[in-house]
């Protein structure tokens, strides 16, 4: 039987232990703050991949062609109007586009709306979206990236590899969002 206290120092340690584990960055001066990609919980492929390339209409007219985006950082987003996540991340991911378009980086959203062109052009409209929107109601392009979840994005970079993938909506305006995409245009 156990003395109370070496009782006490067992929970003592015990509590000092796991407020370690979880202020251990911020003691640390951050450490887990210094990668953006861990702070939004971004998966990053083991390997660079190439992105699958597509492409869809465009909402109102036109299309969008992945391999004529090369050269640019793509955010490749999948998304539906019923989707209360993704109208919750978009604005968002309008003030990431605002403030990085003209550095070489684009957003292209991808409806997988079945309702047609008119819903979503409705909902674009209603939410200010300036970004690229294009059009998938057939999933072909949704299937090709694995797409399980709304909403879910893929970062692609200048060379048209998956740089990283968010699976579920974040905020995209957070200082480490910007990070990200910063070092993506490097």
């Amino acid at each position: 039987m156990m003395g109370s206290y070496a009782l006490a120092t067992r929970v003592m340690m015990t509590v000092v232990t796991a407020i370690s584990v979880s202020l251990g960055p911020v003691l640390l001066g951050g450490a887990q703050a210094a990668d953006p990609f861990a702070d939004l919980d971004l998966i990053r492929p083991p390997h660079l991949a190439a992105a699958p390339d597509f492409t869809v209409p465009r909402l109102g007219s036109g299309s969008v062609a992945l391999k004529e985006l090369r050269g640019t950082v793509v955010f490749l987003n999948f998304w539906a109007t019923w989707c209360t996540p993704c109208k919750e991340e978009m604005p968002s991911m309008e003030r990431l586009y605002r403030r990085h378009k003209d550095r070489g980086f684009t957003i292209v959203a991808i409806s997988i709306d079945a309702a047609g062109a008119e819903r979503v052009a409705s909902f674009v409209k209603q939410l200010g979206l300036t970004f690229p929107i294009g059009l998938d109601p057939s999933l072909e392009v949704a299937n090709r990236y694995t797409v399980r979840a709304l909403p879910s994005s893929f970062l692609i970079d200048r060379m048209g590899n998956t740089a990283a993938i968010a699976i579920g909506p974040r905020d995209w305006d957070r200082t480490a969002a910007h990070a990200v995409v910063e070092m993506l245009l490097r």
